[in-house]
């Protein structure tokens, strides 16, 4: 949990093992073509696009979250902090579902929020690295996706 020297991005990236690299790029392909169908596809295929980019977001999300714990809990200290934050991406998630449960606009609204969601969740990952709490090359490969599917959510939710 203390300081270390920052490696740079390019160290980063070419430390990231290359199953996490393969796996984790190919991870933004169900978004990537969810994006393309609602933008550009046939509108009878919108609905399950969108529908389909709210689930993925979302349990995307969830999973980042479930990632921090496993991080915290292979460390014998960690803050409490770390905790609380492993277990709200699931509970943000979980409320995106409620504005279309209840009529409201869906699922713009839901897929805008739930990439911010991503997006911010950068703060944990640049913390986490910065406790050295992280793997050596875990921004090399959490800014790329982070950044990736954060954005094409956004461009789902703000096309919806």
């Amino acid at each position: 949990m203390q300081e270390t020297s920052r490696p740079s991005f390019r160290e980063r990236w070419q430390g990231v093992p290359p199953p996490a690299r393969l796996l984790g790029a190919a991870g933004l392909l169900p978004q990537g073509a969810a994006a393309l169908l609602v933008v550009a596809g046939p509108l009878e295929w919108r609905f399950t696009a969108l529908a389909l980019a709210f689930a993925y977001a979302a349990l995307i999300l969830s999973f980042l979250g479930g990632l921090w714990w496993g991080l915290a809990a292979a460390v014998r200290q960690v803050p409490d902090w770390i905790y609380w934050a492993a277990v709200v991406p699931s509970l943000f998630a979980l409320v995106t579902c409620v504005p279309w449960s209840i009529g409201s606009d869906w699922p713009g609204p839901s897929l805008v929020a739930l990439g911010l969601a991503i997006l911010a969740s950068l703060g944990v990952d640049l913390r986490l690295d910065r406790m050295g709490l992280a793997p050596r090359w875990w921004l090399g490969l959490r800014v790329p996706l982070s950044l990736g599917l954060g954005t094409l959510t956004l461009i789902v939710g703000l096309a919806a």
